[in-house]
């Protein structure tokens, strides 16, 4: 069953003062009214400036403009989150894309709710907000993810319940950041899924993985027929251990069963995994690139991940 997105409350409310919806003393020097009560209220749209930490950086013109006529005709249903920045001016802090839109609506003012929020904060109710959001691409959201870690001193855990995700979900994002900067492109063009993706990933990063990704785009290839691509180019790639070329070992280690077994494996894991055939059995390698893509992945093995969330 597909479980109910979380929302914004969790991790903004745990970022903005509760009591952060008392009235402001007097007004904005450029005019702009003290709210008077937790509710709503009215803005020139011209006094809300936007949050100079916006983490994202592409907004669809055709959605865009499909927002500013819904906009046109319902208003705007959601209000602006906005604070008072050091100056006394109004900055934004969650609402970018509404903003926008409303603007090429034409719309006047704006509804927003004052929060208090310093400097410091803004980046991350920022990143949040942004995160959050069903429409942000895998690498903005991935980016954003790094950000917050970076910025804040974060471990993947910790920046999993500030957004209300899992630590699997942060730690898959993030791996795609090591992606070479033309498959990354090609992710935020829509060229390619982020299934595709994650299924290149499966590869040591440099040419090869480059001339696949070209000939997944090239093909039209879906993500189960790159898995097998990937598989296949894994397996010819390395040389059975302590077997000699051409042996049986090379030709069990292609096998379908044990690329089948990889693939499964994979997916389970979420990293790369590589099954070698030995004179009896065979020989599992789980790849992790970080401390916490360690646990993590020793943690889906022993069933503890959900107990953790």
């Amino acid at each position: 069953m597909t479980q109910p997105r979380r929302g914004l409350g969790r991790g903004l409310d745990a970022l903005i003062s509760p009591g952060s919806g008392a009235p402001l003393a007097g007004a904005d020097p450029a005019g702009a009214p003290a709210p008077a009560s937790r509710g709503p209220i009215e803005l020139d749209i011209d006094l809300v400036a936007p949050n100079p930490e916006q983490p994202r950086t592409h907004f669809e013109p055709v959605q865009l403009r499909e927002l500013a006529d819904s906009i046109r005709e319902h208003g705007i249903i959601q209000p602006l989150i906005v604070s008072r920045d050091e100056a006394g001016g109004i900055r934004l802090i969650a609402g970018e894309r509404r903003l926008q839109a409303a603007r090429l609506a034409g719309l006047a003012t704006v509804p927003v709710v004052f929060r208090e929020a310093d400097s410091g904060k803004l980046l991350e109710l920022a990143l949040i907000e942004n995160i959050q959001r069903s429409d942000l691409n895998a690498i903005e959201e991935a980016l954003a993810y790094r950000r917050l870690i970076d910025e804040y001193g974060l471990t993947q855990e910790e920046a999993s319940r500030r957004v209300g995700k899992s630590r699997t979900a942060v730690a898959n994002s993030l791996r795609l950041l090591a992606l070479e900067p033309e498959i990354r492109r090609s992710l935020v063009a829509g060229e390619v899924t982020e299934g595709h993706a994650r299924a290149l990933l499966g590869m040591e990063a440099g040419k090869a993985r480059l001339d696949l990704w070209r000939e997944v785009v090239r093909r039209k290839l879906s993500v189960r027929d790159t898995e097998a691509f990937v598989r296949k180019a894994v397996a010819a790639a390395e040389p059975a251990a302590g077997q000699p070329a051409g042996t049986a070992g090379r030709t069990a280690r292609r096998d379908a069963v044990y690329a089948d077994v990889e693939g499964r494996l994979r997916r389970a894991l979420s990293t790369r995994v590589s099954v070698t055939p030995q004179r009896q059995g065979a020989r599992i390698t789980i790849d992790c690139y970080s401390g916490e893509e360690f646990e993590g992945v020793i943690a889906r093995i022993l069933g503890e991940e959900d107990d953790e969330r």
